[in-house]
């Protein structure tokens, strides 16, 4: 038994002596794959429709050969992308699944929300992350750059545009889960608020298939000014945090602040308050756990109160306000469905 445990204690210690390297170089991941999207490598091997030589990239992409062959190796060796022979000894670079993620107009897209987080505003509030700890008070977004997230995307068009395409690309992977999954949701649903619904992306995809849906999106009235127009939504401005436009249902996937203003917008009878979000829970096999706890972690990062919260935290804010009963509905994705009642 004392053999086990040295040669049990020997492994562990092998293991930090490689583990604690992921720590120290971490963000060399991210850097390399927002370097990959800025360059276009994804695109521009789809676009060839078959596995590209160095040299064929290079000319592509406009690059100097020696170096995208130092960035290139690096995802290879994480199985971003593949190399794999081709004609007269060639050696090419293919895609796997995930890089078809880094595709700027590919179905499954990712790159608005990696652009996003890897923007230098969204990453300074990290290095206050300390201080957020220690003591109450401006979040280390505001410490970083002056005001909370949403203040400062309001004078910053470009930030703001950033925020409003991660969104619609969050949308377009949690909402046709929702819909697969469980579209009895939206029966006998006749019109449909979308709290801070950006560009209209998420209200888009679930009014195409739920056509006798009328749909409102209602965001800070810059953000709704600029959303494009689809048959059957209306894009209507205001204050979240004061009035909600009336309708059956209302749904939103963030900002947990305008309950009370939702609960108001919706019969007592027969509304209902639809939230996706991400729910915290222990001891699961979810193999999307991981991305729930960072998410909780970069609220704290990036918000004043924002965070991610388990079934008994979620049961208690929203019988605060005022929504008395609720099932929650796990879906493919990181968020599950909220249905909460007066």
């Amino acid at each position: 038994m004392g053999d086990i445990k040295v040669r049990s204690g020997v492994e562990e210690d092998a293991g930090a002596e490689v583990d604690i390297w992921n720590y120290v170089f971490g963000y060399v991941k991210m850097a390399v794959v927002k370097c990959a999207i800025e360059l276009g490598i994804a695109d521009a091997i789809e676009s060839h429709g078959s596995p590209m030589t160095l040299s064929e990239l290079t000319t592509a992409l406009g690059c100097e050969s020696s170096r995208l062959y130092r960035i290139m190796r690096f995802p290879v060796h994480y199985q971003i992308f593949k190399e794999e022979p081709i004609s007269q000894g060639s050696i090419g670079f293919s895609l796997t699944p995930l890089p078809r993620r880094l595709i700027k107009r590919g179905e499954n897209s990712m790159v608005a929300l990696i652009l996003l987080e890897s923007s230098p505003v969204m990453l300074a509030p990290w290095h206050r992350l300390r201080a957020r700890v220690l003591e109450s008070g401006n979040s280390p977004f505001e410490a970083a750059n002056g005001k909370d997230i949403w203040s400062y995307a309001e004078v910053n068009p470009g930030h703001s545009k950033l925020i409003d395409e991660a969104m619609a690309c969050d949308a377009r992977l949690s909402v046709p889960a929702i819909i697969e999954e469980c579209p009895e949701v939206f029966d006998g649903i006749g019109s449909l608020v979308d709290v801070g619904g950006g560009n209209g992306t998420a209200l888009s995809i679930l009014v195409k298939a739920f056509p006798w849906i009328r749909g409102i999106n209602f965001d800070v009235p810059h953000v709704a000014a600029g959303a494009p127009k689809f048959d059957g939504i209306e894009n209507v401005g205001g204050n979240m945090f004061e009035c909600i436009p009336n309708a059956d249902a209302a749904f939103f996937m963030e900002c947990i602040k305008i309950l009370k203003k939702c609960r108001e917008a919706i019969p007592l009878d027969k509304g209902k308050v639809i939230i996706v979000e991400a729910v915290l829970e222990e001891d699961t096999d979810d193999k999307l756990d991981f991305v729930r706890l960072m998410l909780d972690t970069v609220m704290m990062a990036h918000t004043n109160k924002g965070k991610e919260r388990t079934l008994k935290e979620w049961s208690y804010v929203l019988q605060e306000s005022g929504l008395t009963r609720f099932n929650v509905k796990p879906i493919r994705a990181v968020q599950s469905v909220l249905e909460a009642y007066p």
